[in-house]
């Protein structure tokens, strides 16, 4: 058995029973964490030159921010719904440039908001 397969399945086994138990808060932060862990592997594969796994990781960190995009209440939350809304596009295009251009740059931008993002819903709970 491939060792990557084994660890990738035991991640997805291990996220879904987490997902399953978790509170709606928690939830978020595993959004977060998630885009978080992505954003970090797309800089490696960057780093070592895999346009592949770049590709992936940062596809994965859109399509989890496009969870958290979702995940938002507009008429509960009025324009902090708004806000996070407008925010989480914008990393969505942060991310989608550094994928093109290969750029850490971009990659570091997306990971220190995402990481205040998830620093400050932590405070929250």
């Amino acid at each position: 058995m491939n060792a990557q397969f084994a660890v990738d399945s035991y991640a997805k086994v291990h996220n879904t029973a987490s997902a399953n138990v978790a509170s709606p808060h928690k939830l978020i932060d595993m959004l977060y964490q998630g885009a978080i862990e992505r954003v970090v592997q797309a800089k490696g594969a960057i780093e070592y030159g895999n346009i592949e796994l770049r590709g992936k990781k940062i596809n994965s960190a859109i399509s989890i921010i496009g969870g958290l995009r979702m995940s938002l209440d507009s008429e509960k939350g009025g324009d902090i719904a708004e806000n996070l809304d407008a925010l989480y596009v914008y990393i969505q295009g942060v991310l989608a440039r550094a994928h093109i251009k290969a750029d850490l740059s971009l990659l570091d931008e997306s990971l220190k908001l995402l990481t205040d993002m998830r620093d400050t819903w932590k405070q929250i709970g």
